[in-house]
């Protein structure tokens, strides 16, 4: 035990931030992030907290993006005040989280997050009684440790979302070059790589996000790991996959992250199949296509449904099995729903897509076969269909990427385009010669017809 004691006191590692981190003031001048840029409920939010004695700035994305010239989605504030602190200023604010405790600041239907400094996990591995703070492969389990602004900075990511910006006198704090590598559209990790991607394996995705998203190149140090620590994606909770592969899919550059999933073997925990749809020709154009109609929207600001993302990602493995099982001798429709139920029930074990997204993939799926029945009313009764935009949507991303014939597209796109008294010319007429049978009624004998209903069965025995 005194050995033990003594090795803690003596051996302790300095802490990171003391040997990487160096202030450097940016002034305004240079930066050129002016004050009216600020979200006006996030610079209220810091505000009010230095006029109540504490240190706040905007940190992370948000700064990250306004040096970039972009447009930021969310504006966060860090602060050396206490959770209970800053739920003490702020009348309509609530503390949430579990692993690290945040507050939530409302200002009319906006929502600004508030986090207290973090400070270095501490070393207790001397202490057999220290409750674990990582699991077996390194993973964080715990990490509610409040500490300094320089500390919280080491503990950030990536060094461009460890930049803190002073609204009031307008001057941006950084501590590891964050600014430099903005300006040099380099993506560099803080620390040792290999042990913050096993402290949390989700950062391994936001690399290849933020990388694509923000046109930077991965630093060489920040990408070597990647391969080999690819498989601990499979430790993180299904549930936290699909958020990070969501912001993925929507961030506006979903074609260049998943190739890039793929090439640096991330995608084997996500979207395994992805190696078999890229290496054939109609699944690679369809993907392709696809995911660059959902950019396009995503840059013009159009709702993007997730289920028909999802839907877009899995259908060729749908589709191999769909194909397997009438081949095998079942009947078209209940193959396809079996196939249906397969791959779903696969894909909820890696990513966890939400039960609520399960109704919208099952009926842009189970929907296709009908587009290609078009004899009699049925053309009219899918239009009617509640989901048949998406399905449409979906069919046209099949004829484009060849999947389909091109004929069956344009037709459709015709009986959308004029009125129904078109619509019922434009559907097949009966190439069948054969006339509808008719029911031929029995003809009755005068005998039986004038005999007693009590005896028809004499009739018939005699």
């Amino acid at each position: 035990m005194i050995r033990k004691f003594l090795c803690k006191v003596f051996n302790r590692k300095a802490p990171a931030a003391e040997s990487i981190a160096t202030l450097s003031i940016i002034p305004n001048k240079r930066h050129g992030i002016r004050r009216n840029q600020i979200n006006p409920c996030a610079l209220k939010v810091a505000t009010t907290l230095q006029q109540g004695g504490f240190s706040a700035y905007i940190v992370g994305g948000a700064v990250r993006d306004l040096l970039l010239g972009l447009t930021p989605k969310d504006f966060d504030v860090a602060t050396n005040a206490t959770p209970e602190e800053i739920h003490k200023l702020f009348r309509r604010s609530r503390i949430i989280g579990r692993r690290f405790r945040l507050v939530h600041v409302m200002c009319g239907m906006e929502t600004v997050e508030v986090s207290t400094f973090r400070g270095p996990s501490p070393d207790d591995e001397a202490d057999s009684a220290a409750v674990p703070l990582t699991d077996q492969h390194g993973r964080l389990l715990q990490d509610n440790v409040f500490g300094s602004q320089e500390e919280d900075a080491v503990r950030r990511d990536f060094t461009v979302n460890a930049l803190f910006y002073d609204p009031i006198k307008e001057e941006i704090l950084d501590y590891l070059s964050g600014f430099d590598d903005i300006k040099a559209k380099k993506l560099r990790i803080i620390g040792d790589p290999e042990q913050r991607y096993r402290e949390d394996p989700v950062r391994m995705l936001r690399a290849v996000r933020l990388g694509s998203k923000l046109d930077m190149q991965i630093d060489a140090e920040t990408a070597k790991p990647i391969g080999d620590l690819a498989p601990l994606l499979q430790n993180v909770p299904p549930s936290r996959l699909f958020d990070e592969m969501l912001k993925l899919l929507l961030s506006g550059h979903s074609l260049s992250c998943v190739v890039e999933l793929r090439a640096r073997g991330l995608h084997h925990g996500l979207l395994p199949m992805l190696d078999v749809i890229l290496e054939q020709p109609l699944g690679e154009r369809f993907i392709t296509i696809a995911l660059k109609n959902t950019d396009e929207r995503v840059r013009q600001n159009k709702p993007v449904s997730p289920g028909f993302l999802f839907a877009i990602l899995l259908w060729h493995e749908v589709l191999a099995n769909w194909n397997t099982l009438k081949a095998s001798g079942e009947k078209p429709m209940p193959a396809l729903f079996k196939a249906m139920d397969q791959i779903l029930a696969r894909q909820h074990k890696n990513l966890a897509i939400p039960r609520r997204f399960d109704a919208v993939i099952q009926e842009i799926w189970s929907m296709q076969p009908r587009f290609e029945a078009r004899s009699g009313r049925q053309p009219f009764r899918l239009l009617a269909h509640p989901r048949f935009r998406a399905a449409y949507d979906f069919m046209q991303l099949r004829c484009e990427s060849g999947e389909l014939g091109a004929e069956l597209g344009e037709w459709w796109k015709t009986f959308l385009s004029v009125d129904s008294e078109e619509r019922e010319k434009m559907l097949p007429t009966q190439t069948s010669g054969k006339k509808p049978r008719k029911r031929r009624s029995r003809k009755k004998s005068s005998s039986s017809s004038a005999a007693p209903s009590g005896n028809a069965t004499d009739q018939e025995s005699s």
